[in-house]
């Protein structure tokens, strides 16, 4: 019996893991939630499946996106990574990814609850269920990415708009976006006729 998934995916199988095994699930740990959102940034302009395609060469060519190493790339660092075709080579999304590096220290710092502790407050902790019937009806935006957006920004992060954290908040779980009939969704569906 085939299963009916979101019909966001395609048919390759690395596209179906990922939407099986990770987007949409539940993600609390504070450098693998910074990784997603890094990449999701990357993804600016781009599709998902494009970034996805990269990733292990983006983990790679990023030190596994650990904060602590990616905070001391300098110019050397960035020429290095803009000759690198295992990634987006764009000069102002490298440069965010150290840029954003250094307000996740800020906000392990700060923030009560870390990295995850801050981000998932933006949900109130919980994930939000949609129900939405088609993915037409799946907005871009909404007020709570509106919010994280602002409140990144306003600490310096970039490439961080309300779009991108939208299908951050999708992808790590903080709202759960998968279509009614998927065998993903964490809540049984409620068809109404």
């Amino acid at each position: 019996m085939e299963l009916t998934r979101c019909d966001w995916v395609n048919t390759d199988p690395v596209y179906i893991a990922y939407h099986d095994e990770e987007w949409g699930k539940p993600l609390t740990d504070d450098l693998k939630l910074f990784e997603l959102l890094m990449l999701e940034g990357m993804q600016a302009g781009l599709s998902w499946y494009t970034v996805l395609k990269k990733r292990e060469g983006f983990r790679e060519a990023f030190d596994g996106f650990d904060p602590e190493k990616i905070v001391l790339y300098g110019e050397d660092k960035v020429e290095e990574l803009m000759q690198n075709v295992g990634i987006v080579r764009n000069r102002l999304k490298i440069k965010g990814v150290i840029t954003n590096a250094q307000v996740y220290q800020q906000i392990c710092r700060e923030e009560e609850g870390g990295f995850a502790g801050y981000l998932w407050s933006f949900v109130g902790g919980t994930p939000v269920v949609n129900h939405w019937k088609n993915r037409a009806e799946v907005p871009a935006t909404t007020p709570q990415s509106d919010q994280m957006s602002k409140a990144l920004k306003r600490k310096g992060m970039k490439f961080i708009g309300s779009t991108i954290c939208y299908a951050f908040m999708q992808a790590s779980g903080m709202v759960d976006d998968h279509a009614l009939d998927c065998f993903c969704r964490s809540t049984p569906a409620v068809i109404e006729s």
